[in-house]
């Protein structure tokens, strides 16, 4: 009696138990008779699912509560409220059902313990809404996860013998994790009576080989970044997963769980303070799980007929390609091509799969460099909100933990386990990263694999893996200057290497163009916009919705996979080629290597554009139309930016250029030097070469580390041949 606890004593007649056991009885007899004839339209779907399960050698049930809600409500509704006491009696149903649907002449057969997995449309519950009220209730909860334990057996039946007379017993141990009490006292004194020879206190231990043991999984469930509300923290709830449940998701999975909310004590809270003994953590038990898009894409998320019929007719608009481009941040003004490139990006062309095992990408990236004040930021942010899965981050808050994945360790068990960032948990969708060009260089290479192999390869703490990163890329960068300077070939503007920019589909250059029609037009959108939120092209707002065009991308990429027809390839094959002569003539003219790299990846990369400009019109085949735009789209991006400095360079400046580097050549003897305006002076005041020949032919000799310029521009020193 000395504990601090309430001491109970049985003192009612021994009746009400029976009475207990027969209303369980009468329960598990209505979910039998639920399981045997809840049928639909004549087929009788949970006898039919028991068969099929059973002769697989699986034992568990799948149960939709809307048919147990229409076919007993209150039923239904203990289970919701009592879930800890209604599943047992409905397992224990599922296996008598079990027993009369396969077995019907075997009385005997020992059958193993059947399991029940619940699903359901009805509403959810975010995690940050669970409360006291809901322990002990059936929740349903949507989110994302971040992180799963591997397998471990947790025992359902200890089996314990007394070490003083060899007494063994059972107990039984709930599922989840709960844990249970070995008796502190044998039990053969109280079933026997015999007092004469007491065993000592605490006599049991476990014997292991006679217990019966489970699977369970762990996994870790956070909110799905676009449910979290602003400059909060997205929370996140231990689940706990056994028998068929475990390893049905993997990291970076979007699903919703179902499962009763339950608390355990954690490991240190037992020495605690006293104050603290009655406080739990919480976690859920799982009773089933639904993942929302699988891991090829393909989505389990269904269509009605109507919407289904609604998304035929808009992809047999002729003007859809246009209407859809426009709509997307349609409070913008004009950028039409890099809207079509966006539109192609939220798209995406076909993954394929090679007879030998390899990969190739259907993402497509798009990297937007350009002035301040183009609405880079903007076009970033409408395609968060448009695409169906999509992550927003800037480039100087990313790490490339932060891209990638992290290694986390394990508070309980001290084991190290990953954590996927931002590339592992929008696989399927988009990342914008905003302010690409302020991240550090090591952060940056750390997705050169993800945009090519879509992979993630981690070898940290011991673990070595690979995880999945099927994302297009969509970034927004800041030339070196900060502006686009006309006199700089793209390579001095660009400061990036060539490895990352070779796997950017698309490279538009924005530039800010002082013309004055078109900042007048500019002007008018910008104020109607600020005055009553209508631009100057405030019709498209109605034409597609966002909620619609999210739908109608999943819909496309769900339904479609074009591949190119073959008069398609012809043509692009033999335009590829044409492309390469164009860069490579440009080059020997230039006597510098392209700063922007026309590879084989170029070519994919229009084969994607076709495919999904297909896509977006529902078609199985990319024809010579579609390439054709894509060939447009390419050289109205990558080309233009390839040709940004050479479209500056004329054959007489280049000419030119090539005297005054011999003549500098000549003038300074190495390790001599002399001031810019003294050469200045000299060249273009003497000899009347021009003062942007001058210019250009001092950053070319710069280049090849021919001369440095010290004391912040102003002297010139020879210093290599």
């Amino acid at each position: 009696m000395d504990r601090q606890s309430v001491y109970t004593l049985s003192v009612l007649p021994a009746e009400f138990g029976d009475d207990d056991s027969r209303r369980r009885s009468n329960v598990q007899q209505q979910l039998v008779d639920f399981v045997l004839d809840f049928h639909i339209d004549n087929i009788f779907i949970y006898r039919d699912q028991i068969r099929e399960n059973v002769l697989v050698k699986q034992y568990y049930c799948n149960i939709d509560i809307a048919h147990l809600i229409s076919y007993n409500e209150e039923l239904a509704h203990r289970m919701n409220a009592e879930p800890a006491e209604i599943i047992p009696i409905f397992e224990a149903a599922l296996k008598h059902c079990t027993q009369r649907i396969v077995y019907p002449s075997q009385r005997d057969i020992q059958l193993p313990e059947h399991q029940l997995l619940l699903h359901s449309s009805a509403s959810q519950i975010s995690i940050r809404d669970l409360n006291a009220d809901n322990v002990s209730r059936l929740v349903r909860i949507p989110g994302i996860i971040i992180g799963a334990s591997t397998l471990s057996s947790k025992s359902t039946r200890l089996s314990i013998q007394c070490r003083d007379c060899q007494h063994t017993s059972n107990v039984a141990v709930n599922s989840g994790f709960s844990s249970t009490n070995l008796p502190r006292v044998c039990l053969r004194e109280r079933i026997e009576g015999d007092k004469s020879d007491r065993c000592s206190m605490d006599p049991y231990f476990v014997v292991h080989e006679k217990c019966q043991f489970i699977d369970q999984q762990v996994l870790k469930l956070q909110e799905a970044p676009d449910q979290v509300p602003v400059g909060e923290l997205p929370r996140h709830i231990l689940i706990s997963a056994d028998r068929y449940l475990t390893n049905r998701v993997v990291p970076g999975s979007r699903c919703t769980v179902m499962g009763v909310f339950s608390i355990y004590q954690s490991k240190g809270s037992k020495s605690s303070t006293s104050g603290a003994v009655a406080i739990r953590n919480p976690y859920i038990r799982a009773v089933g799980i639904q993942t929302d898009v699988d891991h090829t894409m393909k989505g389990n998320v269904s269509y009605t007929e109507e919407e289904e019929q609604e998304f035929l007719e808009m992809s047999r608009r002729p003007d859809l390609y246009e209407v859809f481009a426009n709509c997307i941040a349609p409070s913008i003004y004009g950028n039409s091509d890099i809207k079509k490139a966006i539109a192609c990006l939220l798209m995406g062309g076909s993954k394929k799969i090679l007879p030998d095992g390899m990969r190739l990408r259907g993402d497509i990236n798009v990297l937007l460099l350009g002035d301040p004040g183009t609405a880079k930021s903007q076009l970033l942010k409408f395609v968060e909100k448009v695409a169906p899965i999509a992550i927003y981050t800037s480039g100087k808050g990313s790490s490339a933990a932060g891209l990638t994945a992290s290694v986390q360790r394990d508070s309980t068990t001290r084991e190290f386990y990953l954590e996927g960032g931002a590339m592992v948990l929008a696989d399927g969708g988009v990342v914008c990263i905003d302010e690409f060009d302020k991240m550090r260089d090591e952060d940056r290479v750390a997705i050169h694999e993800a945009m090519e192999q879509q992979t993630i390869s981690i070898a940290k703490a011991g673990i070595t893996t690979i995880l999945n990163a099927r994302t297009s890329v969509l970034a927004a960068a800041n030339p070196i200057f900060g502006r686009y300077d006309d006199m700089k070939t793209p390579g001095e503007n660009i400061d990036f290497q060539t490895t990352i920019l070779s796997r950017f589909d698309m490279i538009f250059i924005v530039r800010d163009e002082h013309e004055r029609g078109r900042d007048e037009r500019i002007a008018k959108h910008v104020m109607g916009i600020h005055m009553g939120g209508r631009g100057v092209e405030e019709q498209v707002q109605a034409e597609i919705p966002v909620d619609k065009m999210k739908r109608y991308i999943s819909y496309c990429k769900q339904k479609c996979a074009p591949r190119l027809s073959a008069e398609a390839a012809e043509k692009l094959s033999s335009h590829f080629v044409s492309i390469r002569r164009q860069v490579h003539a440009a080059e020997l003219t230039a006597n510098a290597r392209s700063s922007i790299p026309i590879t084989v990846r170029q070519l994919e990369a229009i084969v994607r554009i076709s495919e999904s400009l297909a896509k977006l019109r529902l078609s199985p085949i990319a024809t010579e139309a579609h390439v054709d735009e894509a060939i447009r789209l390419f050289l109205a991006s990558t080309m233009d930016a390839v040709a940004q400095g050479e479209g500056h360079a004329s054959k007489e400046m280049m000419d030119e250029v090539g005297k005054v580097e011999d003549e500098l050549r000549r003038r300074l003897p190495i390790g001599w030097s002399t001031s810019l305006a003294t050469l200045r002076r000299e060249f273009v005041e003497g000899r009347g070469y021009t003062e942007q020949s001058l210019n250009r032919a001092l950053v070319v000799l710069q280049r090849r580390e021919t001369v440095q310029l010290r004391h912040g521009g102003s002297q010139v020193y020879r210093s290599g041949v």
